[in-house]
């Protein structure tokens, strides 16, 4: 197997894409830190973004659920939510809302965001 591909399947294993009937039981079901990312195959920084995603992914598996929700196939999630700008990334710990970022961020700050929500530290940044 080229390590290409290898890389590409590690990602999409790392990612989960959720619905509006199964954001519920993928998000707020799950007791751990959630990153959402709210985005549109259209969006050019989402595109962006979920590069930047796949390459940060693989190492926060088992550390940070990453769940992406497209908007315009589920958009009772991001009506829910307020979602009016894409990308937005939002922040779950328990099932409860923690955290908003509008728009895109590198690679590197996002990371260390990811980082800090790992830990339970991300409410001490905001």
């Amino acid at each position: 197997m080229d390590t290409t591909t290898g890389t590409a399947e590690t990602a999409a294993a790392a990612i989960t894409h959720a619905t509006d009937d199964s954001f519920e039981r993928e998000v707020l079901g799950d007791s751990g830190p959630v990153m959402v990312d709210f985005w549109a195959p259209w969006c050019g920084p989402c595109r962006a973004m979920g590069a930047t995603l796949e390459r940060i992914a693989p190492e926060m598996a088992g550390r940070v659920k990453i769940v992406k929700v497209d908007v315009d196939s589920n958009p009772k999630t991001a009506s829910r939510y307020g979602i009016q700008a894409i990308p937005t990334l939002l922040f779950f710990e328990k099932g409860a809302l923690i955290g908003t970022i509008p728009g895109a961020i590198p690679a590197d700050p996002l990371k260390e965001l990811l980082d800090l929500h790992s830990e339970g530290r991300l409410r001490e940044r905001q």
